[in-house]
């Protein structure tokens, strides 16, 4: 869960249940992680294992990358297997020409014998005769040659076939071993990074006194069924950017006995140059209109306070606090809650016979004239009663209110600075679907 989410919790709780102080504190404290059915590895076992993938991806691809060559080779014309089965085919082509030849002189020489005449002489018959046999018995021999040439040819195509049918499979061995080598790194890699993040996600929250978070505007008394402007400024006062800035108000307000919680009747709104329309403030507490803050800057954000018409006469206290989250899950806020107080007035009963012209709906209108902060310079200062300044969490007390009938109201707001503090800095955050 994001600080954000258990700071605003947190303060409203404790402003609006003090007691709860009480037992929530050592909750945060002494909470320990759920048992877990079986032991995860740790860091340094994930890092070994994702060494090891990497390691055995690399030799994979090089194995790749060796058959890849012996393919080439196989699939050349000039390998010793290929040039032999070459010179096979060439042997084999000239036998089988060589027969032919033979047996064509087979046929001529018994086209010849045929061809002696009646009157041929016993000599000429028995040359032509012999011219016959001598062609047989040559094409005979040829006859044999070819048959081995074919033979020995056959034997060199299927080496070299072999060879080739070889490289190939060796080939699609190491690319499925390269295939899986990549999803076992790809897998160790994810389990470490995801081992990481958790470890980053549950680093504790430090203190940063540095990131300020200051109201203006706020008036020594607001008129019920009346609209106040204010003004919150957001800085970043430190050396270091900060990715993701958000602010935290919460109003609460009680009748003049301090007993009786209004803050229903209360009813806050933000809005930026960036962003006009108005927002309502939900439950969250969360005024998400920041984003990153580099080093040095600030953000301002326009807030308005309307008060119910039907808010009895009390007081009431606007609490503030600033938080921030980096992409590396480390994050921080300052650990005080500003908080500043103002009276609730009832609301005037109009005269007979006039109108009351006071419309709660639109901005600046209050029951007394409240100032708001101007931009520029080292950025604005707190308006209200000495306890607008912010209220120290580390051990300090809150601010007094200078009136008895907000001693109830300062008890509160006690409560809520040691609860939110409580929050930050024993919680661990952890990613969940809570996340604001």
């Amino acid at each position: 869960m994001k600080i954000r989410r258990i700071l605003a919790t947190a303060v409203a709780v404790a402003v609006t249940t003090p007691a709860v102080l009480l037992s929530v504190t050592p909750a945060f404290a002494d909470a320990a992680p759920t048992a877990q059915t079986q032991a995860k590895p740790t860091l340094e076992e994930l890092e070994k294992a994702a060494a090891e993938a990497q390691e055995a991806y690399d030799k994979a691809l090089a194995a790749k990358t060796a058959a890849y060559g012996v393919l080439e080779e196989a699939l050349s014309d000039t390998t010793p297997l290929a040039l032999a089965a070459k010179a096979a085919k060439t042997a084999a082509d000239e036998a089988g020409a060589a027969k032919t030849a033979a047996d064509q002189a087979v046929t001529d020489a018994k086209a010849a014998l045929d061809a002696l005449p009646e009157t041929a002489t016993e000599e000429e018959r028995t040359a032509a005769e012999t011219a016959v046999t001598g062609a047989e018995a040559t094409a005979a021999t040829a006859a044999a040659d070819k048959t081995a040439a074919d033979a020995k040819s056959k034997e060199a195509d299927t080496a070299s076939d072999d060879a080739r049918v070889a490289a190939v499979r060796a080939y699609s061995l190491v690319q499925k071993a390269l295939a899986d080598a990549l999803d076992a790194k790809t897998a160790a890699d994810d389990a470490l990074a995801k081992a990481r993040e958790e470890e980053n996600q549950n680093q504790d929250c430090v203190a940063e006194p540095g990131l300020t978070a200051v109201l203006t505007g706020v008036p020594d008394s607001i008129t019920a069924g009346t609209t106040t402007a204010l003004s919150l400024r957001v800085s970043n006062r430190t050396d270091k950017a900060m990715d993701d800035v958000s602010a935290h108000a919460f109003t609460h307000a009680t009748d003049t006995s301090g007993l009786k919680e209004t803050d229903k009747l209360l009813h806050l709104q933000w809005s930026t140059a960036s962003s006009p329309k108005w927002h309502s403030i939900g439950a969250d507490h969360l005024i998400d209109a920041i984003g990153p803050l580099n080093a040095g800057a600030h953000a301002d954000i326009k807030l308005r306070l309307t008060i119910d018409a039907s808010a009895p006469a009390g007081n009431g206290a606007a609490f503030i606090s600033a938080d921030y989250t980096n992409e590396n899950g480390s994050c921080g806020g300052n650990p005080d809650i500003a908080m500043y107080d103002f009276g609730v007035l009832k609301a005037a009963k109009p005269k007979p016979g006039k109108t009351d012209d006071t419309d709660p709906g639109k901005t600046g209108t209050t029951g007394t004239t409240g100032t708001t902060g101007t931009s520029g310079g080292s950025g604005p200062s707190a308006q209200g009663t000495a306890s607008s300044n912010p209220v120290t969490t580390g051990g300090g007390t809150l601010a007094s209110t200078g009136s008895s009938g907000t001693s109830q109201l300062g008890l509160l707001g006690a409560a809520a600075v040691a609860l939110g503090a409580a929050a930050m800095f024993t919680a661990r955050r952890r990613r969940t679907g809570s996340q604001v």
